[in-house]
């Protein structure tokens, strides 16, 4: 289920997102990158304005990029190499399509209920040890932050154990604390994991 007001949100601060990020590449893209197949399908999850799926196009992958937020989309349509369509969470489906799935900060905006299902589905479509890489704030509620997006926190421990639960091997984690959109500082934590 998608959040209408979190995407309101995005789709108004579109431009502004995709300015904060034009000197921002997550610290975890190259590793993750490295572990694919030379040429590998990578599906961008929540891709936003698709400034890493650009990189991963760059690098010679063939990349698909979803995001639920139209402005986003045609944002990310923009760059050569990246095939991007308006898609939710719930629209994943298929199996063994992809090498690696890349979800940097996205389903953090799905309740927490919703997980399970998910990272069910994102293992379904991955091919046997695809690479998934996740980045969600840390944290044990939800709630909406000061422009309205509701964001669903994790601790590590909890989202390890979701993550095994749904067939992955995590293979490394690194936490950290920044910035966002709404000009706060959170904690977060990525986890690499393979199907």
């Amino acid at each position: 289920m998608s959040d209408q007001r979190t995407l309101d949100v995005y789709a108004r601060k579109a431009s502004d997102y995709s300015a904060m990020t034009d000197d921002y590449e997550a610290p975890q893209l190259a590793g993750f990158m490295a572990d694919l197949p030379p040429g590998g399908h990578v599906l961008d999850l929540g891709c936003g304005p698709g400034k890493e799926a650009a990189a991963m196009a760059r690098a010679g992958f063939k990349v698909t990029a979803v995001d639920a937020v139209p402005e986003m989309v045609e944002l990310a349509s923009a760059y050569p190499g990246v095939e991007a369509r308006c898609e939710t969470f719930d629209d994943l489906s298929g199996e063994d399509i992809y090498d690696g799935v890349w979800a940097n900060f996205s389903l953090l905006h799905a309740p927490r209920e919703d997980m399970p299902r998910h990272l069910a589905a994102i293992h379904r479509a991955l091919k046997p040890g695809g690479r998934f890489h996740i980045a969600v704030k840390t944290g044990t509620e939800a709630k909406r932050d000061r422009l309205d997006r509701l964001y669903t926190y994790f601790t590590g421990p909890e989202l390890t154990g979701l993550l095994e639960f749904a067939g992955f091997t995590c293979t490394a984690s690194e936490a950290g604390r920044s910035k966002g959109l709404d000009e706060t500082y959170a904690g977060w934590i990525a986890i690499s994991a393979h199907a």
